[in-house]
């Protein structure tokens, strides 16, 4: 009789109404938050161990990591909790309201962060000269607080509204809850960060424009050279007056400094220079129009049922829906790391510089320092 107690009671403090589907989003969720943690976590160690990575693009990347290492640790375990307690919020209102703010903080500070990154990378390309003399590690700080700035003033009014700011059921989290048009102001934080997302993709598009006008080659105009008693000097002239004049067919004036032979090679070195930081600055806006474009297409489920929810009274959706769309958002955050060592070469030969078990060193490419 003792043990049938003993094992009623230990019955009793395990969650014995969990479904099938509550099982598979614990599950799912928790492999979104170790891939999240662990890649964030390597990214940052990475990026901080590697003084060749101490340059704006990367510590811009650093920021929008440590965003969603927080967003990680603040809400994907309340999450958890609220899931296996059947869908139920078991804190108290405040609670609630905080990890909701914390939660539309780091969305939107994502947002202006790849903004002020898509800047940077046109400024880059468009305005080499200005980006190399002005975009030095305080004004990656101006940019990084600005961000932060931005995103408080966004999140922090609906904290003093009443109801804003709640549990929803459907989507197991605390977020901003989106109601009709005219019962909050839901309409306007989805409008501001709809022209966001929208005006980093046309920054990104504007810069492609760019690459792709300056990238065309043009027709050469050939310059005829000036002929004085078989001199041959002027723009268009080449070696053979040189020749010509040492073997005494001019017999004019000595003739001007031959624009066309090389005096130098300093040009040519300078002008390689200039055409590797071309390159290097068009594979790190590939990076990071990548990232912005997973961040998009991540968030377009949840942004479209939010949509409908502001402009529709009575809009339904089905539960399946619903699970994927917020899982998706929950999802975006472990993507960025991962897309980094994909697509940046220079990110991936730290990571097998730092691993300890390799005796011999790897071969870093040379980079410029923009």
């Amino acid at each position: 009789m003792a043990g049938h107690e003993l094992q009623r009671s230990n019955a009793s403090l395990l969650p014995t109404d969990i479904s099938p589907g509550s099982v598979a989003k614990l599950a799912s969720l928790g492999i979104i938050a170790c891939v999240s943690l662990l890649g964030n976590l390597l990214f940052a160690f990475i990026t901080l161990r590697d003084k060749s990575l101490h340059r704006t693009p990367y510590y811009l990347m650093l920021d929008l990591c440590i965003g969603d290492f927080i967003r990680c640790l603040l809400c994907f375990p309340l999450v958890l909790k609220s899931i296996s307690s059947g869908s139920q919020w078991t804190y108290s209102k405040r609670s609630c309201r905080i990890v909701a703010f914390g939660a539309v903080l780091l969305c939107f500070h994502a947002v202006f962060m790849l903004l002020s990154i898509s800047l940077t990378r046109y400024m880059a390309i468009a305005h080499h000269r200005f980006y190399c003399k002005r975009m030095t590690g305080w004004a990656c700080i101006l940019i990084i607080a600005m961000a932060w700035i931005l995103s408080m003033a966004m999140a922090l009014p609906p904290v003093f509204e009443v109801g804003t700011y709640k549990f929803i059921k459907e989507e197991d989290q605390c977020t901003f809850e989106h109601r009709y048009v005219k019962a909050n102001d839901s309409l306007g934080f989805l409008l501001m960060l709809a022209f966001i997302v929208g005006a980093t993709h046309f920054i990104y598009m504007k810069l492609l424009f760019f690459i792709y006008d300056h990238r065309k080659m043009k027709p050469a105009q050939l310059t005829p050279a000036i002929s004085q008693n078989w001199s041959f000097h002027g723009p268009g002239a080449a070696g053979q007056a040189a020749a010509n004049w040492i073997a005494g067919f001019g017999r004019g004036p000595t003739p001007p400094t031959l624009v066309g032979m090389r005096q130098t090679t300093q040009t040519q070195i300078r002008r390689l220079l200039m055409l590797e930081e071309f390159k290097l600055e068009k594979r790190l806006s590939k990076m990071f129009y990548v990232i912005t474009f997973l961040f998009l297409l991540f968030w377009t489920p949840y942004l479209v049922a939010c949509y409908l929810r502001v402009f529709m009274k009575s809009a339904a959706f089905p539960q399946g829906y619903l699970t994927v769309a917020v899982w998706l958002t929950f999802a975006q955050a472990g993507v960025n790391p991962i897309v980094c060592f994909m697509l940046n070469k220079e990110i991936r030969l730290s990571l097998r510089s730092s691993i300890p078990c390799r005796n011999t060193q790897t071969q870093r490419e040379p980079y410029i320092d923009t």
